[in-house]
């Protein structure tokens, strides 16, 4: 699997390939996936849970107390909580963000998928998604799932990393581009050419 051996280069990469195939071999990649689209969204929703996962200054039997009590607040399947509380005991929280892409990146493999990380500055709406799903599953020649995320610093537009591909639609990126151009074209930087 050629995304499995980048994947494995990383902290984050191994946990998430050891996940990966534990829940391909116990049949439960689905679970799994769930549980991790769940953790993310409260990753995404709540910022003490951000905070929990990121700060280094929580300890780890605080961590591993409170991941417990989120676990079973989200009803996460267990190997996905058995999974979450072996990360946080090694004290590796903070790599849970990058666990779920990469999980994310090998199921979509497995499942003959291609992965799109696509980048607005607001949230796309499921009808934006879907559109995007089918220009972008033609492009590829197979099915493509969206991992979307927002980054208000692009101001608008969208940027898509596909691959080794990158579309960078953004307006962030127009506009430097757009400065650019006006310093090459202003008369100083004309008087220097000549």
């Amino acid at each position: 699997m050629e995304t499995s051996g980048g994947i494995q280069a990383s902290l984050a990469g191994r946990y998430a390939s050891a996940l990966f195939s534990l829940a391909r071999d116990e049949k439960q990649l689905d679970s799994v996936g769930r549980s991790l689209d769940q953790l993310n969204q409260a990753l995404a929703d709540s910022r003490e849970f951000h905070q929990l996962a990121t700060s280094p200054l929580v300890s780890r039997d605080e961590a591993s107390k409170a991941v417990a009590a989120i676990a079973g607040q989200l009803k996460l399947d267990p190997l996905t909580t058995n999974f979450l509380g072996v990360l946080t005991r090694n004290g590796r929280k903070g790599q849970l963000a990058q666990v779920i892409r990469f999980f994310r990146l090998l199921a979509a493999d497995h499942r003959g998928e291609t992965t799109a990380e696509v980048i607005s500055a607001h949230p796309l709406s499921d009808q934006q998604i879907a559109a995007l799903k089918t220009k972008l599953g033609s492009r590829a020649g197979r099915d493509v799932t969206i991992d979307a995320r927002t980054d208000p610093q692009i101001l608008g537009g969208i940027i898509v990393k596909m691959g080794s591909e990158m579309i960078d639609a953004s307006l962030k990126t127009k506009l430097n581009r757009l400065a650019q151009r006006m310093k090459s074209d202003s008369p100083i930087a004309a008087s220097m050419k000549g």
